[in-house]
C-alpha cells in the first residue's frame, strides 16, 4: 500500500509530466508552422476589417450587410437589452446579427481600434482570425457612452463572393484591481 507522500507524488508528477511533453511538442510546432494564409491575403482582411469599423462607426447597415458572412452561423457577442436577457449573449445568424448592429446604431456607437496591435492570423486557408484591443464608446442597453476598453476578435470565412466577418466577439477588458499599478 501507498504512503499518502507517495500517492500526492505520483498524481503530482503525471500532470507535470504530461505539461512538459505539451511544452516541448509545443515549441516545434511553433518554429515548424507556417500560415496558410499569404500576406497579401493577410493585408487583404486587414483591409476589410478597416472598411468594416469604419462603416460600423458610420451606422452603415447597408455596409456591413455586404461584410457579414450569410449563414445561420454568423455570431455576435454582445451586450443585451435587458439584464433578463442574460446581461451578455450570443446573437446567430446574418439577419439577427444585423438586427443587433441596427439596435447598436440606433444610439451613440463609436469604436476606436489600435491599428498597431491588430494581428490577423489564417487558422485554415478558408479561415482567419483578426485580434485587436479597441476603446468602445455605446450609449445602448442604459450604458453611459464612455470610452471602455475591449478586446475584438473577428473570424472571417472565405466565400465565393470574398471574406466576409463570420464571428465578432468583444470582449470587455474588467479594471484593473483597486490599488493596482
Amino acid at each position: 500500500m501507498l504512503s499518502l507522500i507517495e500517492r500526492t507524488s505520483r498524481r503530482s508528477v503525471a500532470p507535470l509530466a504530461l505539461l512538459a511533453v505539451f511544452a516541448a511538442t509545443s515549441s516545434v510546432a511553433a518554429a515548424d508552422y507556417v500560415d496558410p494564409l499569404s500576406s497579401e491575403t493577410i493585408s487583404e482582411i486587414n483591409g476589410i476589417y478597416h472598411k468594416l469599423i469604419d462603416a460600423e462607426n458610420r451606422h452603415d447597415v447597408a455596409e456591413v450587410r455586404t461584410m457579414v458572412w450569410d449563414s445561420p452561423s454568423t455570431l455576435f457577442v454582445a451586450k443585451t437589452a435587458t439584464a433578463a436577457e442574460g446581461n451578455w449573449a450570443g446573437f446567430w445568424g446574418k439577419e439577427v446579427v444585423l438586427q443587433h448592429f441596427s439596435d447598436l446604431y440606433s444610439g451613440t456607437f463609436v469604436m476606436d481600434p489600435d491599428y498597431s496591435k491588430l494581428k490577423t492570423v489564417g487558422l485554415t486557408p478558408d479561415v482567419a482570425e483578426t485580434y485587436v484591443p479597441l476603446k468602445i464608446s455605446v450609449a445602448y442597453a442604459d450604458q453611459t457612452p464612455i470610452p471602455k476598453p475591449f478586446l475584438m476578435i473577428v473570424n472571417w470565412v472565405r466565400t465565393p463572393a470574398g471574406w466576409k466577418m463570420a464571428t465578432d466577439v468583444a470582449l470587455p477588458v474588467p479594471p484593473p484591481p483597486s490599488g493596482a499599478k
